[in-house]
């Protein structure tokens, strides 16, 4: 695997207690959000401030515009990004305290040798990225190193985006090869994304038309162009890491707490991400 692939493997899970922890999604609804879906996108959104639905449909991909736009720009009626940015970082820091009770000692250790990697990162074209880093790095180390991989995720994320745009696929066709790939069940995709089945039925259609699909199964060209996009995904994420001083060092470090994070936290396998359960 290449050394971005590694570190997403680690930071990834670090970062999606935002997502499925009970103390982000309590917090999302005690700052104020309306229902789990308001409180994802206020939440991942707020580093971009209060913009409309289409540019939250625009730079999260894949989800059905319906979906944003009940909870976008209505979001911030509710709560002003700045308050919920302070809440999502304190009820990060808060869930992987109760699950990790060693990230104390790991984040410490952990943040000065990761920040070169956000400093050096080129934020051209990456939107999420770009707008996290501009936040003020919390002085809680355990919400620092939160901030760092939600920073870095967001990096690999959109460049991720960047390459499903390129190739023509749009949010509910790259779900749907997603998923026909093994990575996301179906209806994980119909839930988590919104879409429905005559929406999927359209999307398969298509992708059988480019012979991306062939029946309920993928071809061999749909599984080429996938492992070519992952492919590059990697090779884009790359460059921030080049600025580490110990990668290896780092991920050692890491590596035992992503272990805790994933075997004891909140994070369900398989999950919407399609993100596999790192090995030990």
């Amino acid at each position: 695997m290449s050394i971005a692939r590694d570190f997403w493997m680690v930071l990834e899970p670090l970062h999606t207690v935002t997502y499925f922890s009970p103390e982000c999604v309590d917090g999302n609804k005690d700052a104020g959000l309306k229902g789990y879906w308001m409180g994802y996108f206020g939440s991942r959104g707020a580093p971009l401030g209060p913009v409309p639905a289409g540019v939250i449909e625009a730079s999260f991909y894949g989800i059905h515009p319906a979906r944003v736009r009940r909870a976008v720009p209505d979001a911030w009626t509710f709560a002003s990004p700045e308050s919920i940015l302070r809440m999502r970082a304190a009820t990060a820091a808060k869930a992987l305290r109760r699950i990790a009770p060693q990230i104390d000692d790991v984040a410490a250790e952990a943040v000065p040798l990761l920040r070169p990697a956000i400093e050096a990162a080129d934020g051209a074209g990456r939107v999420l990225f770009a707008a996290n880093r501009e936040l003020p790095l919390p002085d809680d180390p355990v919400a620092a190193l939160w901030q760092l991989a939600t920073t870095l995720r967001e990096h690999r994320g959109d460049g991720h985006v960047a390459l499903l745009a390129a190739e023509g696929l749009n949010g509910l066709e790259s779900n749907v090869l997603a998923s026909v790939m093994g990575n996301v069940p179906r209806a994980m995709v119909f839930k988590s994304r919104g879409w429905t089945q005559e929406d999927w039925d359209e999307a398969s259609a298509a992708l059988t038309a480019r012979g991306l699909l062939n029946g309920e199964d993928a071809t061999e060209t749909a599984r080429a162009l996938r492992a070519d996009i992952e492919h590059r995904t990697d090779a884009l994420a790359t460059p921030p890491y080049k600025a580490l001083n110990d990668p290896d060092g780092l991920y050692r470090l890491l590596a035992p707490l992503t272990h805790t994070v994933t075997e004891r936290g909140d994070m369900p396998f398989p999950n919407p991400i399609g993100m596999p359960r790192p090995s030990a």
